[in-house]
């Protein structure tokens, strides 16, 4: 089952490799891992998308806490909500423009970038979304994609401290 860890770690050179380092030596694959500073200058978020049971995560869990430059480690794959942000390069023949408008218009996209042969489509959501919105280009000609990785934070007045 696919589990999303929220991590709190100092905001420091090193403490991402040191992440993905464990991980490596534990022979766990990291599907998905984003990272951003908070609101303290002090402290980044690591949002990390590991497959396991909950027996695996909970050792993973466990070896993060261990690092001491990782402040808290929260299992947030129930009850949260997440995000994904992905750059969409198609290409916009001028009979095609119209159609790709309304698709990117139908999935909330935002044209981004216009070029005499191409778009860039900012898209955001969950995975399904991300995925059903590329299928839908893939006809048009997909250039290029980018996608941030999933970002995620629990519901209602409970936070990561």
């Amino acid at each position: 089952m696919r589990h999303t860890l929220a991590a709190l770690v100092e905001n420091k050179p090193g403490v991402l490799a040191k992440v993905a380092g464990l991980f490596r030596r534990r022979g766990f694959n990291i599907e998905s891992l984003a990272v951003g500073i908070t609101e303290k200058p002090q402290i980044s978020r690591m949002t990390i998308v590991v497959d396991g049971d909950d027996k695996t995560i909970e050792q993973v869990t466990k070896q993060l806490n261990k690092l001491i430059e990782v402040l808290k480690v929260s299992d947030v794959t129930k009850n949260s909500v997440e995000r994904e942000l992905a750059l969409v390069k198609v290409n916009a023949t001028p009979q095609t423009r119209g159609e790709i408008i309304e698709i990117a218009n139908i999935f909330r996209g935002r044209i981004v970038d216009v070029a005499r042969d191409s778009f860039i489509i900012e898209i955001t959501g969950d995975e399904d979304k991300i995925n059903a919105f590329i299928d839908l280009m893939r006809q048009y000609g997909i250039k290029e994609v980018a996608r941030t990785g999933k970002i995620a934070m629990q519901r209602g007045s409970k936070a990561l401290e």
